[in-house]
């Protein structure tokens, strides 16, 4: 079965993917102060092996669990609003790509599983 990663086009293709959701992101005064003081490299490097193992490809993801790796920003008010804001930015991204509304609606429900770790809800 074709996992997800392969079916975006693999490795490249998710590089593409990540640095342009990010200048999404750092383009939405609703979301950009997140990032202020964030090395933005290292950033990409850590979504890009996050979503590749979200997607099915190899797992080379080494951060912290989502209820860590999101408990400063939750500090700095991050609020649901602020995961769908994430979640609509990654999608719009994918379908910019030439990702099926199907393949975008499937990531978007992996991620919103996540929701709640994030949000320190869950462990």
């Amino acid at each position: 079965m074709t996992t997800l990663f392969e079916k975006f086009g693999g490795d490249d293709a998710l590089q593409a993917a990540t640095e342009e959701f990010y200048r999404r992101m750092l383009r939405d005064e609703s979301v950009a102060n997140f990032f202020a003081d964030v090395d933005m490299e290292g950033q990409i490097a850590k979504q890009k092996a996050f979503l590749t193992v979200a997607l099915g490809g190899p797992n080379n993801y080494t951060g912290l669990d989502m209820n860590k790796g999101h408990a400063a920003l939750r500090d700095q008010g991050m609020k649901d609003a602020h995961v769908d804001t994430v979640i609509k930015h990654l999608g719009e991204t994918l379908l910019s790509l030439g990702i099926s509304q199907e393949d975008v609606d499937t990531v978007a429900e992996r991620m919103e599983g996540l929701r709640d770790q994030v949000m320190g809800r869950a462990e």
